[in-house]
């Protein structure tokens, strides 16, 4: 009886809570069954545009088709017999292969022999918001992520280059021709950059966090900064003058913020940077690469006021930046992130339907509050002035990350930051590689331009 008992449990416990994961691996053949009888269901965006839908010929063979081609590449991915399953169309797997038409319905396809409609995912990605990063973003190499700040919806997760889902197979070899520099790569989850100025956000909690009385701190900026061997400038040596913690970020200086590494417990920034995820596993249905920071009680000097600038050793991802501006829009909680609003049946019957939940606590109110208000004035007087006199209001952080090439040093741009400050809105992070400029120069134009287009 005992036997029995535990093996019904384990039954319910596997049909329940492991059935999901279960048919969703690529390791499992009854895939294929599912598919024998149920034709796979549509993704669509949040208002009902068609991103991934089933063709069926007059033959009966089925087609998977991307009306929007290379546009939601990454995010919506590929399903190819030979080539496997990508994106959400693997995450999603289980619910596009069932079927919850009608009883009735389903009954007369039994008796014609014929298959039931899959369920359609209604994600929360914006299709019109979508094709405007893509166009905004242009010819550049990088990455664009859009989120709702109170819920944790995603509304963009743009990728570039890109590549046609449609044509996967006519493609797949020089798709897999580059590993590192291939089409495939998730920009936005599984790029791994130096996150440049905008990590200066993260050094200003932790300096806020060492010191009760930073707003009294000051530090006259010569264009420069020198400690032993070690000498960092400003962009283009621009002498900023007196400046504060406010000013600090609104300016980017890079002397006042090596000034500032210079002054950190070790340990505590390294607790700080993990209390915002660094080296910490992420809330994300996607691959992605986890997020690093180096810095220990053992950094050199010299490495402390390059990390303490964005440089050194760390490295993040375009979607982990957003996740860090979410959390300061969102008073200090980081909601979860997700992109699918909910599963209906082919008629639109609703099945069932994901909720906005908070993931967890990245900072104190206080904190944000503060980094909130620093964070307004680089966009009213400082870096990311273009971004000012709009409908709507915002705050943000500009970054240039320098990187090393064989033909010399380059450079990416970086924007990220929220709209509505008062009531934060949108939260968007924006990655352009090899962008050579100052700060933000080629990120901040694109942010703006998809702003844009949402609010006018």
């Amino acid at each position: 009886m005992l036997l029995f008992l535990t093996l019904m449990g384990y039954i319910v416990y596997f049909s329940a809570v492991r059935a999901r994961d279960i048919v969703n691996s690529p390791y499992n053949a009854r895939q294929d069954n599912f598919a024998e009888v149920v034709i796979r269901g549509n993704l669509a965006d949040r208002n009902g545009n068609v991103l991934a839908e089933t063709h069926v010929a007059e033959d009966g063979s089925e087609t998977r088709y991307y009306p929007y081609g290379d546009v939601f590449a990454h995010v919506i991915g590929y399903n190819h017999a030979d080539f496997g399953k990508t994106g959400l169309e693997s995450i999603e797997n289980f619910s596009l292969l069932t079927s919850n038409a009608f009883f009735l319905e389903k009954l007369k396809n039994d008796f014609q022999d014929q298959k039931n409609m899959g369920d359609t995912v209604v994600t929360t990605l914006d299709a019109g918001l979508q094709q405007t990063a893509y166009q905004a973003l242009g010819e550049n190499k990088g990455a664009v992520v859009v989120m709702e700040a109170s819920t944790g919806k995603i509304l963009v997760m743009l990728s570039k280059p890109s590549y046609d889902p449609n044509q996967i197979e006519e493609n797949w070899y020089y798709l897999n021709e580059d590993e590192e520099n291939s089409p495939l790569l998730n920009r936005v989850t599984q790029g791994s950059y130096a996150p440049g100025s905008t990590f200066k956000v993260v050094t200003l909690l932790e300096y806020m966090r060492e010191h009760t009385d930073y707003e009294n701190y000051t530090y006259e900026c010569a264009g420069e900064i020198t400690n032993g061997e070690t000498t960092i400038h400003c962009f283009d040596s621009i002498v900023h003058g007196t400046e504060n913690l406010r000013s600090s970020l609104a300016n980017s200086c890079n002397a006042s913020f090596a000034n500032i590494g210079l002054s950190l417990d070790r340990t505590s920034y390294r607790k700080t940077a993990e209390d915002l995820l660094f080296n910490k596993k992420l809330p994300c249905a996607m691959n992605y690469t986890k997020s690093s920071f180096s810095v220990d009680k053992e950094t050199e000097d010299s490495e402390i006021m390059m990390t303490a600038m964005g440089q050194g050793n760390t490295l993040v991802s375009p979607y982990h930046m957003a996740l860090i501006t979410s959390a300061v829009a969102n008073g200090g909680t980081l909601m979860e992130p997700y992109l699918v609003e909910k599963v209906t049946n082919h008629t639109g019957t609703e099945i069932s339907k994901n909720v906005p939940k908070s993931y967890r606590k990245l900072m104190s109110s206080d904190e944000a509050a503060r980094l909130k208000e620093y964070m307004r004035a680089v966009v009213d007087e400082g870096t990311g002035m273009l971004l000012s006199g709009q409908v709507y209001t915002a705050a943000g952080k500009t970054g240039t990350a320098e990187y090393s090439m064989v033909d010399g040093e380059k450079t990416h741009s970086w924007f990220m930051g929220f709209t509505n400050v008062d009531n934060p809105e949108l939260v968007i992070s924006v990655i352009v590689e090899g962008a050579d400029g100052n700060d933000g120069a080629k990120a901040v134009p694109i942010a703006k331009q998809i702003l844009d287009s949402y609010y006018y």
